[in-house]
């Protein structure tokens, strides 16, 4: 397994990173199980694992901690705050208040003295950025943090993130986690230059654009009743975006069959492909899944290869608009980008 810095951190991390979100109510509940395949992650040579406090309700972190008690010092271990973590408004977002108490719950849920990565899963515009770095600062330097990031973070707030760490002395956004695959290009436009400005490590997640990229889904055989339960307007196939997709994949299945590699092996390299780039997100459910995409970790792609995948999805484009979970509050709100009636007009 390949290795990388994580940033201007010095952390060496792996090139895959396992991500555990399906490890717990959400997809996998067995424990035991879940904590075979985190272990044969590692003894491939992943030395890299995300998880998040609000993965199955927390559930996640402590699968994660027990798995990796024994091997703690060989993981470079990364979680991430903002999510509700009940039905209290104040346990969510970014604030100091919050953040204070999310940090301690997650250390006991992993049973670590340290996080390595600390995230910002999201951004929240009623916490000034000031707030939220000051007290993940204070983490760093008491040692409970080893290095703080953020994740579907913009262009711009990632810049204003790191003027209000030097304006004010704080530790600045060391990562970012954006969503990266052949369907989901958009970082390329602003985010991925802005992160390579900034010496930022980026880990993306979703580079199998939830399953589209395996090949799995194909427009001959695609019954959306399969999908019940799956986030629907991402497989909605009366969605513009999702009928191109539908379209290119059968092109993406030929080029991979060229390659003589699964198209998973293929969206995966083509993530890694990119300079940006530290680490990609794996999410296996199951040992099987695991030992797919560990199999890939050998392929490089040619420049034959990336210009075919370029003229099929144009860089810098999201094929489904949707694919992106994060809408920046004055796109959400149409109240944030229009005047009162009575103010408008001349």
């Amino acid at each position: 397994m390949r290795r990388a810095t994580l940033g201007r951190t010095g952390i060496s991390v792996s090139r895959y990173c396992l991500g555990t979100m399906m490890l717990g109510a959400w997809g996998n509940p067995d424990h035991d199980d879940a904590a075979r395949l985190i272990g044969k992650a590692l003894d491939a040579g992943v030395n890299f694992v995300d998880t998040a406090d609000m993965y199955s309700a927390g559930e996640s972190e402590e699968i994660v901690g027990k798995a990796v008690r024994a091997r703690r010092d060989q993981v470079v271990l990364a979680t991430k705050v903002h999510f509700p973590m009940g039905d209290d408004p104040n346990r969510s977002g970014n604030s100091r208040r919050w953040i204070r108490q999310a940090v301690e719950d997650s250390l006991r849920r992993l049973g670590t003295d340290r996080i390595d990565l600390y995230q910002i899963h999201r951004p929240d515009p009623a916490t000034d950025l000031d707030e939220t770095l000051s007290v993940l600062s204070d983490l760093v330097r008491e040692g409970k943090v080893m290095a703080i990031g953020c994740s579907d973070f913009g262009a711009d707030e990632i810049v204003e993130a790191r003027w209000v760490a030097e304006r004010r002395g704080h530790v600045p956004f060391r990562t970012e986690q954006p969503p990266y695959s052949i369907f989901v290009r958009g970082v390329e436009k602003a985010v991925l230059p802005a992160a390579q400005r900034y010496g930022m490590g980026v880990l993306t997640w979703s580079p199998l654009n939830s399953g589209w990229l395996t090949g799995r889904f194909r427009r001959d055989r695609m019954e959306l009743n399969e999908f019940r339960g799956m986030i629907s307007h991402k497989f909605d196939l009366s969605l513009p975006g999702n009928a191109r997709k539908a379209e290119v994949i059968e092109d993406l299945v030929k080029l991979a069959d060229e390659v003589g590699r699964p198209l998973s092996h293929v969206a995966l390299a083509f993530v890694l492909s990119h300079p940006a780039i530290t680490s990609v997100i794996i999410g296996p459910r199951t040992a099987e899944q695991l030992d797919d995409l560990l199999a890939a970790a050998d392929l490089r792609l040619d420049d034959g290869v990336l210009d075919r995948i370029d003229e099929l999805v144009p860089p810098g484009t999201d094929l489904n608009p949707g694919d992106v979970d994060h809408t920046p509050p004055h796109l959400a709100n149409a109240r944030l980008r229009r005047l009162p009636p009575d103010e408008r007009g001349a």
